[in-house]
């Protein structure tokens, strides 16, 4: 399992003009058919577009923070 922690994507506030380079960053990080966990403080719009590129990319995808606790968003593995 890869943890992503978006936080430390950015400094002090996520923006939407720097979107293309944490998206980049965020493939590289998670390689191609693993399984992913997203973590940290970030803002909904950084997980929904995260999520969203990670979609054929990752085989798991997992959502973390301390008051849910692990929600699966996708799994496309077939065992």
């Amino acid at each position: 399992m890869i943890t992503i922690n978006l936080s430390t994507l950015y400094q002090e506030t996520a923006k939407l003009s720097d979107l293309p380079a944490y998206e980049a960053e965020v493939l590289k990080q998670a390689g191609e058919g693993n399984d992913i966990t997203l973590t940290g403080a970030a803002p909904v719009w950084l997980y929904l577009r995260i999520a969203h590129a990670l979609h054929g990319k990752a085989r798991l995808l997992v959502y973390n923070s301390p008051v849910t606790g692990d929600i699966e968003i996708f799994n496309h593995n077939p065992f």
